[in-house]
Parts: C-alpha cells; structure tokens; sequence
C-alpha cells in the first residue's frame, strides 16, 4: 500500500536521509528507531511534504507517486503525520476544529479518553507538549488515515497516556503504522510487524521486535553502519 524507493532527502544541497527503501502493507505496525540527528524526522517530513525539502526517488501511496503532491493533497489521499513538535493554531478553539472535523467525518471525536475534555474551548498555543500529543492522536483516531506516521509519539506523553495510544494503534486494524523513537522500551508491548534501525541517514537493518531488544543491550553503536 505505501512503499518508498531510493529516498534521498535533501537540505542545502546536503543529503539528510540517502537512498531509503520501505514497504508498509495495509494494516501494519512499522517502527522507525534511531540515534538523534539520524534523519527520521526528516523522512516523516519528507513523506508528507513538509518545509519544501528536496528529494529524489518515489513515494508511492497505493501505486501513486505522490512525491510532488502537496501535504494537502497527500493528507486528502489518506497519509497522516503527528508532528514530534505540534504546531500551534493560534485563534482556533480545538473546539472549533473537532466540530469541523466531527462534520466533515461524520463521526465523534472522543477528547473525554484521554482526559483533555475540559481544555476544548482553548487554541492549543498554550498547551502543554503532552497536551499537543493527546489532541493529535484524537484528530488522528476520529480521521482514520490509511497511513499514519507517528514522530516521537511517547515524547511529552505521561505513561497511562501512552499505554492508551499504543492500545487504540493495535485496535485500528485498517490504519498502516510508522511509528518513529529514538527510545525503545514502551514500543514492545506493541509487538510490531517490522522494525527499522536508521543511522546516518540510512535504513542499515530491518527485522521483527527482537532488533528493539537488541538495541535496548547494546545501543545504536553496535550497528556501525551494518546489521
């Protein structure tokens, strides 16, 4: 259903993310794991067009390439990416935004779940990173994207949070996964199809979740470039 193939990422003619191959079938539970500065959130950005990156090679989302669309074009076609650092909405209440979205998907967005029913009539400039987080998985619940990539998820989320959105991950079957960490621990409980290690720009080793095991004994610097 999504593949990427050859993915080069480049800023100021610098290369960030250097020829990186991904398939995610329907349905399934990537995880993206990797030192900081090795070029994940770049990727993410990159598969949803964001900050005008150059690239070459393809992003091909149900056999389209949809490496020239722009975010909203890509967003409109199914792919969702939940920010490491959420954007603020200065002026627009997160009211306002999930009554538009209830309207538009003709569904309820549930903020009662993850306990932030009582700041909705707020923007979301004042909240807190955890707060951000909470609101984005909602929006990313209520929309059911057919891809979803996922850029740091368990930063500024407190723990019975996190235990929740890994538990609503594994129950939407028909949503595809990438979820991306430079931690390891709380994404084995999720048990994931396929786990990537990224170094240096480079996707060097792909296999099931014994890989997070072996990174959480030995660290990043046991891959050197290799698997």
């Amino acid at each position: 259903m999504f593949e990427i193939k050859d993915l080069s990422v480049f800023s100021d003619d610098k290369e960030i993310v250097k020829k990186v191959n991904l398939t995610v079938k329907k349905g399934e539970v990537h995880v993206l794991v990797g030192p900081n500065g090795s070029g994940k959130s770049t990727l993410a950005r990159a598969i949803m067009g964001i900050n005008g990156f150059k690239t070459k090679g393809k992003i091909l989302f149900k056999g389209e390439d949809i490496s020239k669309l722009s975010p909203e074009e890509r967003a409109k076609r199914g792919v969702f990416l939940a920010f490491q650092q959420p954007p603020s909405i200065e002026g627009v209440s997160m009211r306002m935004l999930l009554s538009e979205l209830s309207s538009k998907f003709k569904k309820k967005f549930d903020t009662e779940e993850f306990g932030v029913d009582e700041i909705r009539g707020r923007d979301n400039s004042d909240f807190s990173g955890g707060e951000k987080k909470k609101y984005e998985l909602i929006q990313m619940i209520g929309m059911e994207p057919e891809i979803a990539v996922l850029d740091e998820i368990d930063s500024g989320m407190d723990i019975d949070s996190l235990e929740k959105a890994m538990k609503k991950i594994k129950q939407m079957k028909k949503t595809a996964f990438i979820l991306i960490t430079h931690r390891t621990k709380k994404f084995k409980n999720i048990q994931p199809d396929k786990v990537h290690v990224m170094v240096n720009g480079k996707i060097i080793c792909s296999s099931n979740v014994k890989l997070l095991e072996r990174v959480d004994k030995k660290g990043f610097g046991d891959f050197n470039d290799k698997c």
